[in-house]
């Protein structure tokens, strides 16, 4: 069977198979935004990649309102130790105004679940904590060969 591709990730090559399971697999990924004034920022997320896009929840705060504001966003994986196999993301972001909280989304719980916990919340109080659902579709996939 032919692997599939995936969005702007081509899994039919041993580099997209590699981007594929490093975003299955990761914890983290960084988030830069930037608001109306132009300075950027970057900040940790946990993320839920479905193949075609990516799931972010957040606290009300300044990543949402410059996600508002200016919905052009990156997306880095962290490197090894000497900034070996960078992935970094272009994309579009959305705040999702219906979407269910993440104690309804089997696998983004599934994925966090020994963090949630070890943060001493159960998955309806982080969800009503992070309550705040964000969608980023990806323009670009870019990696370091």
């Amino acid at each position: 069977m032919a692997a599939r591709k995936r969005s702007l990730l081509d899994t039919s090559t041993a580099k997209g198979k590699h981007v594929e399971r490093r975003l299955n697999k990761e914890i983290v990924i960084w988030l830069a935004t930037s608001g109306t004034e132009g300075r950027p920022r970057a900040v940790p997320v946990w993320f839920q990649w479905d193949g075609d896009s990516f799931l972010v929840y957040s606290v009300p705060g300044q990543k949402v309102n410059d996600i508002e504001a200016n919905p052009k966003v990156q997306l880095h994986l962290n490197t090894g130790p000497e900034g070996e196999d960078v992935v970094r993301i272009d994309g579009d972001a959305k705040r999702l105004r219906r979407h269910p909280l993440a104690y309804k989304v089997p696998d983004y719980i599934r994925k966090y679940a020994a963090l949630v916990k070890s943060y001493g919340w159960t998955p309806e109080g982080f969800s009503r904590q992070y309550h705040i659902a964000l969608r980023i579709r990806p323009t670009k996939i870019r990696t370091a060969d």
